[in-house]
């Protein structure tokens, strides 16, 4: 019949137009003077002496306040996050990344001769701008240094930049997924809300000490003899 069509197409964009709204303002969202009030936890006559002009914008529903976006808690952004401390440069991680993006440069330290010396690390760099977050090498670290990142706001207009480094990786905010760590999520560990900066909590094994490797060695020595 003629028209039908036609008022079928009008019904759907009827019911969406007054359908909930789900589009979320990010990073900053628009809001009025009361939500603005709630937000900073104080009073609007409070804010009207403090900064009129922050008044006068959530007068007309322009004061912003920040977004913050719900994740599931092994969500993988586009960084890594390392332990330095229980790396023990093995390499397996470079070994295992099919593009090749992960740089190791280490030297002899002069420790720990007895079993073998260890190695100190003077390069660890991962290119995240060739990098395509399959993960292979969290799976290959033995000890759990390295995890799958959270952050995804590392965009860059310089190739350069998007090249994660040692003291980066060191010095940046332990907030690790929990993909591929089970056991992160079975102690409710939520990167969203907390970071994990004690090393210990961060894998299922640990690297041994010197003392350790030491004793595995004279009681190996001993079975041996």
């Amino acid at each position: 019949m003629l028209g039908i069509g036609l008022i079928k197409g009008l019904s759907v964009t009827l019911k969406n137009l007054f359908s909930p709204i789900f589009t979320i303002q990010y990073p900053d969202k628009k809001v009025g003077l009361l939500a603005f009030s709630k937000h900073i936890n104080k009073p609007i006559l409070k804010i009207l002496q403090e900064d009129p002009k922050m008044f006068v914008m959530g007068l007309v529903r322009m004061a912003t306040i920040p977004v913050k976006i719900d994740q599931f808690p092994r969500f993988r952004g586009n960084e890594f996050v390392w332990y330095d401390d229980r790396c023990t440069a093995c390499a397996s991680c470079a070994k295992y990344c099919p593009l090749g993006i992960i740089e190791i440069v280490t030297h002899e330290s002069g420790e720990n001769m007895q079993a073998g010396e260890n190695y100190a690390i003077d390069k660890f760099d991962i290119d995240t701008g060739r990098c395509m977050f399959c993960g292979l090498c969290v799976e290959a670290c033995p000890y759990d240094a390295l995890h799958m990142g959270t952050d995804f706001e590392r965009s860059s207009y310089s190739r350069v930049d998007l090249v994660l480094d040692k003291e980066t990786l060191t010095s940046q905010t332990k907030n690790p997924s929990s993909w591929f760590r089970p056991q992160f999520e079975s102690k409710e560990y939520n990167p969203w809300e907390k970071n994990m900066s004690n090393s210990k909590d961060a894998g299922r094994h640990e690297k041994p000490s010197d003392q350790k490797i030491k004793e595995n060695w004279v009681n190996k020595r001993k079975l041996d003899g």
